[in-house]
């Protein structure tokens, strides 16, 4: 079985070791960028940022054959506050006609806006490749794992959900659209940029036009980017569009990568959401495929979660051994749980 747990400091290594088969902007390559990370969501699961709306979590798979993080996802309480906006293009369209010429036109418009008080983002989610394929569907767990938690811990997260999605990069990973618009405002490259954004996005603010940006100015492979998904984020834009998520109409300003949102509590997962007491033997074969979690105030994994077939009795819930001894609960103890796949959790 695959553990889905909170991240830990001795996960260091591990982590330092995906990112360098990968090298994403979800997990970057970089020592220094991967311990904060784990810091903050080490001090998240433990309640130690007093402020809820500011804490991070980042969630790992691990395959215990070998004891190797096979991947990680991500939950940021808030994105988007007074000192740090959340900021995006709004697309509109706008409708010209000449009755002179009779001429008639329809153009994107993006508008700059800024959100103070953001949502909740989930993000981060990466699965080492040879992982990517087979039965156990770690990236699905991965993204689910996200909404079992906030389900659990409901007043610690905003009442939107806000996804940023990839959009096509080119080969080289430079984004067309930043070369359309972002780096003639502020002359940096999109790696350049992402960096400093990391930091600060003040540079945006300042250096982007306030005025609407007409779509028409760009190339016409700049324009057919414009809230796209990428090849390789299309499986995650589908599992959002599943579970309740829709497009925005809102785009990075980055890369034009579209923005999925949705009212949490309307979330499939979340809206099928229960809890229910451990039961003992027996155990029976035919059940539910769930995700079953539980999260505790002491110790260092405090927050495990397994994929897993159950019974329900009434409010008593049976599963196999082996998955009670992986997330470490015995009978009559609470345990909280979501659909994996059915109606609910998707085929």
């Amino acid at each position: 079985m695959l553990l889905l747990r909170d991240v830990a400091r001795g996960d260091l290594g591990g982590l330092k070791k995906l990112a360098a088969t990968l090298n994403s902007v979800n997990l970057p390559n970089n020592a220094k960028v991967l311990s904060s990370l784990i810091d903050k969501s080490v001090k998240s699961f433990a309640g130690k940022i007093e402020d809820p709306f500011e804490r991070e979590y980042l969630f790992v798979l691990e395959d215990l054959r070998n004891k190797t993080i096979i991947g990680t996802s991500m939950i940021i309480a808030q994105h988007g506050t007074k000192d740090a906006p959340h900021i995006y293009f709004q697309v509109t369209e706008a409708e010209h006609y000449s009755a002179t010429i009779d001429k008639h036109f329809r153009h994107k418009v993006l508008s700059i806006g800024y959100n103070y008080d953001g949502p909740t983002e989930i993000g981060g989610l990466v699965v080492d490749p040879p992982y990517r394929s087979g039965t156990e569907k770690p990236g699905k767990q991965l993204s689910y794992v996200r909404f079992l938690f906030m389900a659990m811990h409901r007043a610690l997260f905003r009442d939107r959900v806000l996804a940023e999605l990839l959009p096509p990069l080119m080969k080289d990973g430079r984004s067309l659209l930043w070369e359309s618009i972002g780096k003639k405002f502020t002359g940096l490259d999109y790696v350049e940029a992402d960096k400093a954004s990391r930091v600060n996005k003040e540079f945006i603010k300042e250096l982007f036009p306030s005025s609407d940006i007409y779509a028409s100015l760009f190339p016409a492979k700049a324009q057919k980017l414009i809230g796209e998904v990428g090849e390789h984020t299309r499986g995650v834009q589908r599992m959002l569009e599943r579970i309740g998520f829709r497009y925005s109409n809102h785009i990075d300003p980055f890369d034009g990568g579209p923005h999925y949102e949705a009212n949490l509590s309307e979330v499939s997962l979340v809206r099928h959401f229960r809890t229910a007491v451990v039961g003992k033997e027996p155990w029976e074969l035919e059940a539910q495929d769930v995700l079953v979690g539980i999260s505790r105030g002491k110790g260092t994994n405090r927050f495990r979660a397994v994929r897993t077939q159950v019974r329900f009795d009434d409010q008593v819930v049976y599963f196999p051994k082996a998955a009670r001894e992986l997330i470490k609960v015995k009978p009559g103890e609470k345990v909280s749980i979501i659909p994996f796949e059915g109606p609910a959790g998707g085929a």
